[in-house]
């Protein structure tokens, strides 16, 4: 789709933040990269839901299908707690895996703390829309999608959404030279 803006999706997955016990903060940091990372004309559609795999996967299914969102982060719930199923959620939903982001993630993470093994974090992508689970906290969700999002624009490409410019000062995108801007 030559020219349209890309949409985004954030999706914070935590029982307290849905019930308004406390405030977000992990959404605002995904979309504050967003504002400072992406240098084309974008839109994004922003919820909270609780950490139930029914609440995430209709929100996922939601955002792709119905709000054709090529993009879509979450952030929340890839630990080991009970509690924790935004990886089941984000797997049911998704037609092909692609382990690369959470192998990329947990290898980001591993350079700050040794906890990143117990993350579960997986992408993957259902029909021209990209999904993948980012940790919870800021700091962790600017140290990986700082890394991440540089495969994230032609991934877009390949499944033929609009083409994504960054801001190369925040995050330089990787295309192959081969790849034609369209």
């Amino acid at each position: 789709m030559v020219g349209d803006p890309a949409v985004f999706g954030v999706l914070t997955v935590s029982d307290r933040a849905s019930t308004g016990e406390y405030e977000d903060e992990g959404g605002p940091s995904i979309v504050g990269f967003f504002e400072e990372a992406i240098a084309s004309e974008w839109s994004h559609h922003y919820r909270i839901v609780p950490d139930n795999v029914d609440s995430i996967s209709s929100a996922l299914v939601e955002m792709s299908d119905d709000l054709g969102c090529d993009v879509i982060v979450t952030t929340g719930g890839t630990g080991p707690a009970v509690r924790d199923v935004t990886p089941e959620a984000t797997e049911s939903i998704c037609e092909r895996i692609l382990p690369g982001f959470g192998e990329q993630m947990r290898s980001v993470s591993l350079q700050f703390v040794p906890t990143a093994i117990l993350s579960r974090q997986v992408g993957g992508t259902r029909g021209k829309t990209l999904i993948f689970n980012l940790p919870g906290r800021p700091k962790a969700i600017r140290e990986t999608i700082d890394e991440i999002w540089k495969a994230v624009p032609y991934c877009v490409d390949l499944l033929g959404g609009p083409y994504i410019d960054m801001n190369d000062e925040i995050c330089v995108a990787f295309r192959p030279k081969s790849a034609r801007r369209r």
